[in-house]
């Protein structure tokens, strides 16, 4: 374990940013001392030496013209330190960096503009002036590992133009602000990319940005080889899975494959599938990137919660999309975490779902099946207010950092109101930034408190009743009923795996309404009655109903 040792030097009392860098630096495995606030130049170096210190930060935040003068002397008489291999670092107003960085005697002078990564670079020995791709893992995993402790920040983006998409991805990848740019491609892209002849022309553009030849993807992510080199990937698509999926390795380097278990379908309107033939298309096409060690995220639950499901639903069905990556042979899994869905949800009832969803998820762990949490605001949150959206994409993201992420999807704050643009999204971004360090730097705990930790027991106990009555609906014609593609398309068309929008719906009943406790948490309620009902007795209902129909 490295020694820092740290303090506000001379007569400057200022030691916020003092106290800051030390944090991080702890974060990142660093023993820390801080000395304090208006520090003499001998008591530093004392300490320094005394501590056996392998780098030492000073800061002063006052007038500049004073401090250089003060810190040409402690660089004199800390001269012996830096010959005997201690680095020195800097932290002050941009003018009095400026100064300090002059002199040629710090190894890091930091003014305030630094992203907080680059601080954190700085302390893991990485080079902090990153130029080019050499200085940014390209693969996935890599970069959480590299980034740690601040997690990846991925953004959505795809215009309805694709010279215009090239040139915002340039835009965004300049600006240094994400980590992953999801390529937001429109429909007929999804689904009838090999199909010309089924594309419609009206539709040209319908939902992002109309890539129609590998050259298009190949032009889109050459835009992404500047500034801090994002990773890119894309939709994993409603049909020729298998196709797109080879020239989004080939093109783009996908980062990682969104895969669903239900959705993507005759179901949700999106693909030509059935729902049984697309649920054992999608396992095949998570154990083809399974196969080439490319990630796969559980693009299921927050489908669900879009529809109003209710939190049990959601947390089995990220449960049952788990199960089946790591069934086929997925070797790094991503749950994706859609708070603010259904948009009624409270946040403490919100954060209480997802750390259920990792309890349940969490004991399918192993060396060859490592799980990955990505969390997000919900498409459907949004205000329409361009200032009420940018004040809940801030409080947004900063109950998401209570459980901890390794990837923060920003969903950009016009949302509700137009597709972002490349300049909207570098914004969404710094905004999302600032929720991630305030939340890091705050100490400020929700996970334990009673009553949140009170729903999470709730919802695991009612989660594994759901788990084992699509088992025993399975356990007569299957050996493993939970990865069972006929047995979990009977899941939804039972109604066990439901949700009030798919009333009517060709596969989905829509049986039980959904409502909000008292506690704001999601849950299924009696049409007639319009009581909330427990997830025990919506089980019975629909065994006792399925046993009427067989008879």
């Amino acid at each position: 374990m490295k020694t820092v040792v740290a303090a506000a030097i001379g007569e400057c009392v200022h030691v916020a940013g003092v106290v800051n860098f030390l944090r991080l630096a702890d974060k990142v495995g660093w023993r820390t001392i801080f000395i304090g606030p208006a520090t003499p130049i001998e008591q530093i170096i004392e300490t320094a030496a005394a501590e056996q210190a392998d780098l030492v930060g000073v800061s002063y935040r006052l007038t500049p013209e004073n401090g250089e003068r003060l810190i040409a002397s402690f660089a004199e008489q800390a001269d012996h330190l830096k010959n005997q291999g201690v680095k020195f670092a800097f932290g002050g107003p941009p003018p009095m960096a400026a100064k300090a960085r002059k002199m040629g005697f710090f190894d890091a002078c930091f003014d305030g503009s630094e992203t907080t990564e680059g601080v954190i670079a700085f302390l893991k020995g990485q080079p902090t002036d990153t130029q080019s791709i050499t200085d940014f893992p390209q693969k996935t995993i890599e970069r959480i590992q590299w980034k740690s402790p601040m997690p990846l920040i991925r953004h959505h983006f795809g215009l309805p133009d694709l010279e215009a998409t090239r040139r915002g991805i340039e835009e965004i990848a300049e600006s240094r602000m994400v980590d992953v740019i999801s390529l937001g491609i429109d429909q007929d892209a999804q689904e009838n990319f090999f199909n010309p002849e089924r594309q419609d022309k009206r539709r040209f553009g319908a939902g992002g940005v109309p890539v129609r030849t590998a050259e298009d993807y190949s032009r889109l992510f050459a835009a992404s080889r500047t500034g801090n080199y994002p990773l890119m990937r894309t939709y994993s698509g409603t049909d020729n899975f298998f196709r797109l999926a080879e020239m989004y390795v080939e093109t783009i380097n996908i980062a990682w494959a969104a895969v669903p278990l239900f959705w993507f379908n005759r179901m949700d309107g999106r693909g030509p599938w059935d729902l049984e033939g697309s649920i054992r298309e999608h396992q095949q096409l998570m154990a083809w990137y399974g196969e080439r060690n490319i990630p796969v995220e559980a693009n299921e639950a927050h489908h669900w919660g879009m529809r109003d499901a209710h939190d049990v639903v959601f947390i089995v069905s990220a449960y049952l999309a788990a199960c089946n990556a790591k069934a086929v042979g997925v070797k790094d899994h991503i749950i994706q975490l859609m708070f603010n869905s259904p948009p009624g949800t409270s946040a403490a009832m919100d954060i209480a779902k997802m750390l259920a969803v990792i309890e349940m998820v969490s004991p399918l762990a192993s060396p060859n099946f490592r799980i990955w949490k990505q969390v997000r605001t919900g498409l459907l949150s949004y205000p329409v207010d361009l200032t009420q959206a940018r004040a809940h994409l801030a409080v947004s993201v900063f109950n998401q950092m209570q459980i901890r992420p390794d990837i923060v999807h920003v969903v950009g704050y016009p949302e509700a109101d137009h597709a972002v643009t490349a300049t909207e999204v570098v914004e969404s971004c710094i905004i999302a930034r600032k929720a991630i360090d305030d939340a890091l730097h705050s100490k400020f705990e929700l996970t334990a408190t009673k009553n949140i930790q009170q729903r999470v027991c709730e919802l695991v106990q009612e989660a594994e009743l759901l788990v084992e009555a699509i088992k025993q609906s399975g356990s007569q014609t299957s050996d493993d009923p939970l990865a069972d593609p006929g047995v979990l398309a009977t899941a939804v068309t039972s109604g066990l795996l439901d949700a009030p929008q798919l009333i009517n719906n060709p596969y989905g009943r829509g049986e039980f309404p959904t409502t909000y406790d008292h506690r704001g948490a999601c849950q299924p309620m009696d049409k007639n009655t319009r009581e909330i009902i427990s997830e025990s007795e919506r089980i019975q209902r629909i065994q006792s109903r399925r046993k009427d129909e067989q008879n």
